[in-house]
């Protein structure tokens, strides 16, 4: 019975989408697609029998295409492509976002005033060394020992981290 209903509203489908689809300002495919979700849908549940497959289609053509056009008028187009790190693609995004994580718990897994200091180096705020030994109440100029410790020790964290990467076995 399904079967033969598509290949019987098919031709129309196709008529009536095309025809809508520019006034609703989206594809002829889409609303096709959408519509043909919405038989199924009602093909497969419990509700009343289509007693006019072809009005129901009509109908279902128009709510679809005001449907669109309302979400045309609701959405905004970018101005470009958002990306993070300059349009990689999700994969990347992941996997730096990972490293990030990775980094910040290396960080804060970092002994005495060191997650502090480290904190503030990373800072997207760019602290310079004077806003920084203010900020963590130390001297401006055993900031730069103090950081190489810090950073060693965060070496020392992250090492395994990076080593995890290699081909065993």
């Amino acid at each position: 019975m399904t079967h033969d209903l598509v290949a019987a509203l098919r031709p129309l489908l196709t008529a009536e989408a095309a025809a809508e689809a520019y006034a609703a300002g989206s594809e002829p495919g889409d609303l096709e697609q959408a519509v043909w979700l919405r038989l199924f849908e009602r093909l497969h549940t419990d509700g009343p029998p289509l007693e006019d497959p072809v009005a129901w289609l009509r109908r279902a053509v128009r709510i679809e295409a005001r449907r669109s056009r309302r979400t045309s008028r609701r959405e905004r187009p970018y101005d470009h492509e958002p990306a993070a790190d300059g349009g990689a693609g999700p994969e990347q995004v992941v996997l730096t976002a990972a490293r990030h994580r990775a980094l910040r718990e290396a960080v804060r897994r970092l002994p005495g005033r060191c997650p502090r200091l480290v904190e503030a180096l990373l800072s997207p705020q760019d602290l310079t060394y004077r806003e920084i030994a203010g900020e963590l109440g130390m001297a401006q100029g055993s900031l730069g020992p103090e950081r190489s410790r810090c950073l060693s020790c965060l070496r020392r964290l992250l090492t395994p981290e990076v080593a995890t990467g290699e081909v065993r076995g």
